[in-house]
């Protein structure tokens, strides 16, 4: 009989690394979290496996999966913290990362500074070599010159060399030869080799997405080892998977040799994990609003299907990997309020983080966080938080709010706290705004999934900011990553570009190409150890009209459809995308991708008990300040794991547990649904109404 039937989920974040685990054999789920470890994250992945392995009484034997998410490579980049990084390129094209595409992101900003180039230009070395876009050979590659330019790498203690040649997209032999080249001069150094990385079109893009990978890769190999020999010392013997930016999971060994892939890691497993939540409570059209310690990630999923995007920057370089449509803005628990130099109060980009972290965590913090202004309103509890594992120090919090926002612009204590929090608020309506309104979806007809540590308290004042009607709140919402990372797929994601008019001849040339790509994926799923009866593919095709130089994405599902459905799709998907299609004009195929899926089995966690009364639940009352109509209430606390299923709470109400607090303002309704979620519905129309104008009076 196989004892192994744990799954064990852990995401880390910038305070808290969040563990999720379920036995598939009875569905029962457990959390937990413990404070994240900056200088090596591993140390909190180990310290948290250890402790709900103890808690809930199992061994590490039992434990079948382990999956992480993780933004160690994305810290990487922001800190500039990685590898001392060369690249050999096509002779008169060193500097295409620095030319980028000419785009100036703010008109009239002459101040704006790039961040500079990860591989400075004394470390870019042009090599005679020359494909053609069509693949002739216009000048063969010159081995010697390569190999002068590995030695004065080696020379100069270079560990990390980005291999970028202008049409290896269209025929890998040069670079594939460089890379033997080079690694015969250096045989240890990391090689990042742009066809392997990200054989498309768009030679910066490539570039850049190829770097930065030559960028954190040997870092990243080292911190896998990390977490491999922590792992082991657990007593684990599963081999440890890692999400990536387009929510799937991929081996130790795949992550390591394309670390670019997991810069949105942990925030995808989130989102996906959402989807499938949600869906299962009847809300196959939710906003996701991730808020944590550091950061809040929002994103859209429409009829349950999460929205993609294949480039986006990192700490302002660009990277192009296919990831789950992801805003993230630098609002969260630990973000510090302000005075800016004109006066006016601010709250984020910068964070208090994990260490000192706020002030109401007796860590040395001193300045005021968003965290520190709910204790001061007391929102959040004012002695402990974790289930009371955690003190709090609420005089340090008032003092931090008190000195350094209150008394210096001449508030009372309350009127700080609240503004504090309403900056946040309209900070985090902003970026839903942004992936909602400006992407031509509507908001009202949307629920707010609120997770993460800091978003079920927000999420009333969110919501209505934006004018979504109703919020889901899951259980433990503040390991809801940890808990996507339990409900994703194995999976990886390959490219072909093929520039040309679509008609037959180029129809036939694409099916080619996905059968190519198949091979490689039954090959790469086969690696990864998924059964044959586990495995599928999905794929998509990136259409233009001709002149136009941006591409759409068309589905084309599990099997390819003929080529006038092909046309038909994306009249449709350019006409939802772009308001507009053009009967009549030519379509251009560029890119052909195909998606390897290895399906994971799992069970759904059992539903929660549907015993106990919502008054065995309170738990006691404390005073919380809503705003400044209905001042200080006496509100009753509620532990959420003692709430009936069907039972309703009017506002006011906090309701905790162990990741996170929810708030349930006066007027407001929550429900507890047969899975356990928070189902926050707004007040009527008159209560609305009259917050809204009471906090434009405010």
């Amino acid at each position: 009989m196989n004892d192994r039937r744990l799954r064990i989920g852990v995401d880390v974040g910038g305070t808290f690394t969040d563990l999720a685990m379920v036995d598939e054999a009875t569905g029962r789920i457990a959390f937990h979290k413990v404070p994240s470890t900056p200088a090596d994250p591993s140390q909190a992945i180990e310290t948290g496996v250890r402790e709900i392995l103890a808690r809930n009484g199992r061994g590490a034997a039992e434990v079948a999966f382990l999956g992480h998410g993780t933004t160690v490579a994305t810290n990487m980049v922001i800190e500039r913290r990685g590898a001392r990084t060369a690249m050999v390129t096509t002779r008169g094209f060193r500097d295409v990362i620095e030319i980028a595409r000419q785009i100036r992101p703010h008109l009239y900003d002459y101040d704006l500074q790039r961040p500079a180039p990860l591989a400075p230009r004394r470390r870019r070395i042009e090599i005679a070599e020359r494909i053609a876009a069509d693949g002739q050979v216009l000048v063969p590659m010159d081995e010697a010159a390569v190999v002068a330019a590995a030695e004065g790498f080696a020379a100069e203690g270079v560990t990390s060399v980005a291999i970028c040649f202008l049409n290896a997209w269209r025929d890998a032999s040069h670079e594939r030869a460089a890379k033997a080249a080079i690694r015969r001069v250096m045989p240890d150094v990391y090689l990042s080799v742009s066809s392997e990385v990200l054989p498309e079109f768009r030679e910066f893009d490539r570039f850049s997405t190829t770097v930065v990978n030559a960028f954190v890769g040997p870092r990243m190999a080292h911190y896998l080892d990390r977490l491999l020999a922590r792992v082991r010392d657990t007593g684990i013997t599963a081999e440890p998977y890692t999400v990536h930016s387009n929510g799937g999971l991929m081996s130790v060994a795949t992550a390591a040799a394309t670390p670019v892939r997991t810069c949105l890691s942990g925030p995808a497993a989130g989102v996906i994990g959402a989807a499938v939540v949600a869906a299962q409570a009847g809300f196959p059209d939710i906003v996701t609003f991730d808020a944590g310690g550091t950061s809040t990630d929002v994103s859209v999923v429409a009829g349950g299907q999460s929205t993609t995007t294949s480039a986006r920057d990192v700490a302002g370089y660009p990277v192009k990997v296919p990831s789950i449509g992801i805003d993230v803005i630098g609002a969260g628990g630990g973000s510090i309020a302000h005075i800016d130099s004109g006066g006016a109060l601010k709250v984020g980009p910068r964070s208090a983080g994990a260490d000192p972290g706020p002030a109401a965590y007796g860590r040395g913090g001193t300045e005021p966080t968003l965290t520190d202004a709910n204790i001061v309103l007391g929102r959040l509890d004012q002695t402990a938080l974790l289930r009371g594992t955690m003190p709090i120090d609420a005089e340090a919090a008032r003092r931090a709010v008190r000195e350094k926002v209150a008394e210096p612009l001449g508030l009372t204590l309350e009127q700080a706290a609240l503004g504090i929090i309403r900056i946040a608020v309209a900070n985090m309506g902003r970026a839903i705004r942004g992936v909602t309104t400006e992407r031509g979806y509507a908001p009202e007809h949307f629920c707010l999934f609120a997770f993460g540590g800091a978003g079920p308290i927000h999420a009333t004042e969110v919501a209505r900011e934006c004018s979504i009607p109703t919020v889901l709140v899951p259980r433990e919402p503040g390991t809801m990553c940890a808990r996507g990372i339990l409900l994703a797929d194995i999976a990886l994601d390959f490219v072909r570009s093929e520039i040309r008019p679509l008609d037959d001849a180029a129809w036939t040339r694409a099916q080619a190409l996905f059968a190519e790509m198949a091979a490689e994926a039954e090959a790469w799923l086969a690696g990864e150890g998924v059964l044959p009866e586990r495995r599928a593919t999905i794929r998509a095709v990136e259409l233009r009209y001709e002149g136009q130089n941006f591409e759409v994405r068309v589905p084309l599902g599990h099997e390819l459809p003929d080529l006038p459905t092909v046309l038909a799709s994306f009249a449709v998907e350019h006409a939802r995308t772009n308001g507009y299609d053009i009967p009549g004009r030519g379509v251009e195929l560029v890119n052909c991708r195909l998606t390897a899926v290895g399906h994971v089995p799992r069970g759904m966690p059992e539903p929660p008990p549907s015993g106990g009364s919502t008054e065995a639940a309170r738990i006691g009352t404390r005073q919380v300040y809503f705003d400044p109509r209905l001042g200080w209430q006496e509100t009753p606390v509620y532990a959420r794991e003692g709430l009936p299923i069907g039972g309703v709470l009017r506002g006011p109400a906090v309701i905790e547990e162990m990741s996170a607090t929810s708030l349930v303002f006066p007027g407001q309704t929550a429900t507890l649904d047969a899975d356990g979620n928070i189902i926050l519905r707004q007040a009527d129309d008159a209560a609305t109404d009259g917050a809204k104008r009471e906090t434009a009076d405010a």
